[in-house]
């Protein structure tokens, strides 16, 4: 299964997310498992359309994912999937 590791500022909002394990064989998959354990998650990285927010980045063994529309970039069993919320503020 693909381990999944988030930034800490995600668990501000979602205080019990921690590193896991799911299944999924893209990357929409991989957040729509973890949306089942932690309902409200896929909403709040994703726009109404289904794309990633622009504030929200995936690495997929540590690189940038290519499909930020779709999510169907592939995930195999042992890769690493980071979920990380950009921050700003002044």
């Amino acid at each position: 299964m693909p381990q999944v590791k988030f930034t800490s500022a995600l668990q501000r909002f979602f205080p019990s997310l921690q590193n896991m394990e799911t299944d999924g064989q893209t990357v929409m998959e991989v957040l729509e498992s973890i949306n089942h354990q932690f309902p409200g998650l896929k909403d709040y990285l994703l726009e109404e359309d289904g794309s990633l927010r622009k504030h929200v980045n995936i690495f997929l063994k540590e690189e940038l994912i290519r499909d930020r529309n779709q999510l169907s970039d592939p995930v195999k069993p042992t890769d690493e999937v980071l979920i990380f919320q950009a921050l700003s503020g002044g």
